[in-house]
């Protein structure tokens, strides 16, 4: 049965929305050195991926349909292939930052998001990439950015110990299905879902012996992710 696309309107919202989640987030830390559910990764580190995949993303839009990440995906990889060329990249970028501070980080950040933003309205339709015989738009990829900045909105919740949990997570399960399409995405309740198919467990950090308290966060719309 063929999955309908997320509704536009719903996908920059929801774009937006985790853009505000994470700079709201990050004004939250006062210590950059803390660890995050992503593993390896200290809240410094989680900032400079942060800075770079909105970097990335910004290219890839730019460039689109001929994109080195289109070129990527075009050779119609393993799906466990194209995780490890991908974690090499995010993994050798990180690795040439400048040492910076996670505030100067996430201001980089906030100003590439925001020029993908400006952009991406009108190339919707643009083909993005070409992965096993399906065309997926500039649209269907905004989907995939709403999912990664969400997942890292939680990442950064979750390092301070807090909780965070997206006003509109059905739209990214359908984001997900068309914007990470060589990924399955995991079932049960929507955000859940999500955060285990990125490999994430959602009772982090109890799971790893460093449980501290929660104070649930929300993403609204008008205030800061």
């Amino acid at each position: 049965m063929e999955r309908t696309p997320p509704e536009r309107h719903r996908v920059l919202e929801s774009y937006q929305d985790g853009v505000r989640a994470i700079r709201g987030l990050a004004a939250r830390v006062r210590d950059w050195t803390v660890p995050t559910p992503c593993a390896e990764w200290l809240a410094i580190d989680l900032a400079g991926h942060l800075r770079c995949v909105a970097e990335n993303y910004l290219e890839y839009l730019q460039d689109a349909p001929d994109s080195r990440l289109a070129k990527l995906f075009a050779r119609e990889a393993a799906s466990a292939v194209l995780i490890r060329q991908q974690a090499r990249q995010n993994a050798a970028e990180l690795a040439v930052l400048p040492p910076e501070p996670g505030a100067e980080r996430i201001l980089a950040f906030t100003v590439s998001a925001g020029a993908y933003a400006d952009l991406m309205p009108d190339m919707w339709d643009r083909t993005h990439l070409i992965y096993r015989g399906t065309k997926y738009t500039v649209g269907d990829h905004a989907g995939a950015a709403c999912v990664e900045w969400h997942l890292h909105a939680w990442d950064l919740a979750r390092a301070i110990g807090a909780d965070y949990r997206p006003d509109d997570p059905e739209l990214l399960v359908s984001a997900w299905h068309w914007g990470v399409p060589h990924l399955p995405l995991a079932p049960g309740d929507a955000w859940e879902a999500v955060l285990r198919s990125s490999g994430r467990s959602p009772s982090w950090p109890r799971d790893t012996g460093r449980a501290g308290s929660r104070r649930p966060v929300r993403a609204g719309r008008g205030r800061g992710l």
